[in-house]
């Protein structure tokens, strides 16, 4: 941070100190838009957007703007089988291959025998056997591709470890978790997601992304690299394909208020029982994978992140109850500094507002 930045900071009202520190962080990292929206005790307590939704039609960002949450999806996804099990309609326990697997339909493509042990759990904690070398089958595929296909392929290649053992990062694991959503509940992910999750928690304008930049939403941003270029991405990938892994849009209010409907807390009514928040919070170590959210530490708070071409999103939900959420419509290819630092600025404004008792900022 510059002295000067430092002294402006130092002087500056709250809501004028946000908007700097937001702007510094913009410019460093050559953010196009940006929203952030912050809820405690079931009140918005910060909602702001910056920057372009739509840098050639000179549209601004408003809190209103939906994008795309990349991986945060996976929370919603992770949610939507705590929901069914909630309902009795499934077990974390339930097989998804073999004789009685949920699946079982695919038992045809399959060699390994190992896939008869991968259990819903396995799945949720990136525990499956499924293995990234030589490329994320999810993201190497263009538009309009099959999923059926890619399952035929994929499920047809020996697993890279057994299932619970080890732990590896994958998309395709929740693409299935998506389809065992799809299976249990006779009808289509998205719709279900909807009407069971979504509305009831007051979330109307949530949707799963198309791919194509003609196709978005009313209120959909335009995507950007750091250098300005919107051609990677848009169908370098398909992105409605990634389904319950990644494809979800939102807002930054959606987000805040998704987190809190399944926070054990009272503000806003929990769309899970007490029981499952538990189980999808329940920390062991750094190095598991909680249900849905990528950490669950007591002590830093619960956080889910997302990127991929054009966006960056971040769910922090922190010990005193506050939920924040950032998303924006450019992505940064500088790795896990450009996570940190959106993690240090959260983490910076938390305090800020934190120390501004019940103050309203918008």
């Amino acid at each position: 941070m510059s002295l000067l930045l430092g002294i402006l900071l130092a002087v500056l009202s709250p809501v004028d100190s946000i908007d700097l520190e937001v702007r510094d962080f913009m410019r460093k990292w050559h953010i196009r838009g940006l929203e952030i929206s912050a809820i405690k005790d079931g009140e918005n307590i910060l909602e702001k957007a910056y920057g372009w939704a739509d840098v050639n039609a000179g549209r601004h960002m408003t809190p209103d703007n939906t994008m795309r949450i990349a991986s945060v999806s996976k929370l919603v996804t992770a949610t939507g089988i705590m929901k069914l099990k909630d309902e009795g309609r499934l077990e974390l326990t339930d097989r998804l291959f073999g004789d009685d697997g949920i699946l079982n339909e695919y038992n045809c493509f399959i060699k390994d025998r190992r896939y008869s042990l991968i259990t819903i759990d396995n799945l949720l904690r990136h525990e499956g056997g499924f293995s990234q070398k030589g490329g994320d089958p999810m993201f190497s595929r263009r538009c309009g591709a099959d999923n059926e296909a890619l399952l035929q392929r994929e499920l047809a290649r020996p697993l890279a470890f057994y299932p619970g053992t080890s732990m590896e990062y994958s998309n395709l694991g929740f693409l299935l978790l998506s389809l065992v959503i799809e299976k249990v509940t006779g009808m289509p992910y998205e719709d279900w997601i909807r009407e069971s999750l979504l509305l009831p928690a007051g979330i109307e304008d949530m949707r799963i992304a198309r791919n194509g930049p003609d196709e978005r939403y009313a209120g959909e941003v335009h995507y950007y690299t750091d250098n300005g270029d919107e051609t990677p991405c848009y169908c370098k990938n398909d992105i409605r394909a990634l389904s319950g892994a990644g494809a979800w849009t939102a807002s930054a209010n959606d987000l805040c208020r998704f987190a809190a409907s399944i926070d054990g807390r009272d503000d806003i009514p929990d769309i899970l029982s007490r029981q499952s928040v538990m189980e999808m919070t329940c920390w062991y170590d750094p190095y598991t994978y909680s249900l849905g959210w990528n950490d669950t530490d007591p002590e830093k708070g619960w956080t889910r992140t997302g990127s991929y071409s054009g966006t960056s999103a971040l769910v922090w939900y922190f010990p005193d109850g506050s939920c924040w959420a950032l998303i924006s419509n450019t992505s940064s290819w500088k790795g896990a500094r450009f996570s940190r630092n959106t993690k240090a600025l959260i983490k910076k404004l938390h305090r800020k507002i934190s120390s501004q008792t019940n103050q309203n900022i918008q």
